[in-house]
């Protein structure tokens, strides 16, 4: 098995995770006026997989740890076509967000245990760029899910959308069954119980803790920008179609163009020093986004989705890296704190919109990002080898 079968393999199992999670954001004005919700009731769609994957990534890792890597990583992605089509034939709000929920259980054995493969299979200053490479594919797959649901949903209807997304699903699921090799320096913990004692032991660590706590901010932000946008956009002056709300998330791949980059950039200028520059020009890019201009606004989405790609590059790899024993579990806690970020990021923030509009959900958005440089500051000199 060649490395660059490996590469696209990584890049697959990203873009198919993502593909499912974020699919429904374009589509959010037009769900909230057909089943008349407002935008924090109809947020809910985003928050059930968010929430799953919160509870559900720690313990996916632990299993992970004892069961092999590709097994549970293939498994889940088959999995995965179910929920989705499901969606397709849902009769009601509530049961799109039940199949959103479950959709979010089964996301951790997909990402979480990719970038602990990424991190037991590649040495250290290998796996960052790894897993750029896999941030990029999971970049191309999230903006995918809703540049293809937003472009569909006039022709064939957001049904017709939602199962063309469960056959996309179905594509990547057999490329990595095909393309990813079992894992070769996996070593397995002996039990659960075993395993479950090590994750507990990354609790202990100062420096994880930090980078779990930088992984909730950066998905909170995300969840924030990428579903109140279409809101703004699709109402006076703007009255973008879902169709136009979809190609927004182009400007995703210019974080597909730049994260591979990021190894490189933190061996130049440390991982410390690179995270808080990035955090201070994704504050700009959002900052951009209170501009009247429609096209100043995608700009400051584009600088913004660069800035998160990059932060999450940085953090999700030192994990992997960092957690000698217990890799999985070490990524799934990092997953769970990303995800719970994101599951407040569609809940406060909506709130911020519904009393204050999206210049409110830009203050939330930039205090968070002061929060996050803060910790970077304070805790990541305290012994990062890179930091």
């Amino acid at each position: 098995m060649t490395f660059d079968t490996r590469r696209l393999a990584v890049a697959l199992a990203g873009g198919g995770a993502f593909l499912n999670l974020y699919s429904p954001q374009a589509l959010l004005p037009l769900l909230s006026t057909e089943f008349g919700a407002t935008a924090a009731d109809i947020s809910a769609i985003m928050t059930a997989s968010t929430l799953a994957v919160a509870l559900t990534a720690p313990f996916t890792g632990a299993i992970a740890d004892v069961l092999g890597r590709k097994r549970v990583i293939t498994a889940a992605m088959i999995a995965m076509i179910i929920p989705t089509a499901a969606i397709a034939f849902a009769p009601s709000l509530d049961m799109i967000v039940f199949w959103r929920f479950v959709q979010g259980l089964l996301l951790p054995p997909i990402f979480a245990v990719t970038v602990a493969y990424i991190g037991g299979e590649w040495q250290a200053d290998e796996a960052v760029g790894m897993t750029g490479i896999y941030i990029s594919g999971s970049a191309i797959g999230g903006f995918l899910g809703r540049f293809l649901t937003g472009l569909l949903a006039g022709p064939i209807g957001w049904r017709g959308a939602f199962f063309s997304v469960a056959i996309l699903t179905a594509i990547c699921a057999l490329g990595v069954i095909l393309l990813l090799p079992r894992e070769k320096k996996f070593v397995r913990a002996a039990n659960l119980g075993v395993s479950l004692r090590q994750m507990l032991d990354h609790l202990r660590k100062p420096q994880l803790l930090a980078t779990f706590a930088v992984g909730f901010g950066v998905l909170f932000n995300f969840i924030a920008i990428f579903t109140f946008i279409n809101f703004l956009l699709a109402a006076p002056p703007y009255n973008l179609s879902p169709a136009a709300l979809g190609a927004i998330f182009l400007v995703y791949l210019f974080g597909t163009m730049a994260t591979p980059m990021t190894g490189r950039w933190v061996a130049r200028f440390g991982r410390r020093l690179f995270v808080i520059g990035i955090l201070f020009g994704w504050a700009a890019g959002v900052a951009l986004t209170l501009a009247p201009s429609l096209v100043v606004i995608i700009a400051g989405l584009a600088v913004a989705a660069v800035c998160g790609l990059l932060v999450q590059a940085s953090s999700q790899s030192f994990v992997a890296s960092y957690a000698r024993t217990g890799i999985s579990s070490a990524v799934g806690l990092y997953v769970m704190a990303f995800y719970i970020g994101g599951s407040a990021g569609g809940f406060f923030p909506g709130l911020a919109f519904e009393y204050g509009g999206w210049a409110a959900v830009v203050c939330t958005v930039l205090g968070m990002l002061a929060l996050m440089a803060l910790i970077v500051a304070l805790i990541w000199q305290r012994g990062t080898k890179e930091g």
